[in-house]
């Protein structure tokens, strides 16, 4: 894999960039060489937080983790980051996505039972044209993580969500 590695709020030393890449190297059996793979590391509080993204054809495996010690951080995400991709290793190949894997990979059997997604509940809303900010006042109001709606500027639908900052997010389509 590629390594690109980003500090944010944070310095990075070459002790850092080195236990990254050793401790994010031991995914190099899952993906081909020439894999991207962007690392972003940051402080914020007394919390070290590392995300990583590895775009691969069509889509996007991204895990984030955030403890006390960035080591700790480090450890965790390449936890996550495996069992995303051994979990979701036979949607990838069924979707044609699997040229950033490598042969052995993909020929491995699978360890993980697949859990079937299952849609339990089916809703439907009426879209109001509002702001962004109204749209995340109506969402606290309800009490949801989420919220879709029409924006009155741009005339699309958009989500509002919450942020584990205690802030929020908004999601609108691309042009």
């Amino acid at each position: 894999m590629k390594f690109s590695i980003t500090g944010r709020t944070i310095s990075l030393t070459e002790g850092l960039k080195n236990m990254v890449e050793k401790k994010l190297g031991k995914l190099d059996k899952f993906f081909q060489a020439d894999t991207p793979c962007n690392v972003t590391l940051s402080t914020q509080k007394d919390m070290q937080k590392i995300e990583v993204t590895i775009p691969v054809k069509g889509s996007v495996i991204r895990a984030e983790e955030s403890t006390e010690d960035m080591y700790q951080s480090i450890d965790l995400v390449v936890d996550v980051l495996e069992r995303q991709i051994r979990k979701y290793k036979d949607k990838l190949i069924a979707k044609h996505q699997s040229s950033s894997f490598t042969a052995a990979f993909l020929e491995e059997a699978a360890e993980y039972d697949e859990e079937e997604i299952k849609i339990v509940r089916t809703k439907q809303i009426d879209l109001k044209p509002m702001t962004p900010e109204e749209a995340c006042l109506q969402m606290e109001l309800l009490g949801h993580s989420f919220f879709v709606f029409l924006n009155g500027d741009s005339g699309k639908v958009n989500v509002v969500y919450k942020r584990k900052t205690k802030s929020y997010g908004l999601i609108e389509p691309e042009e």
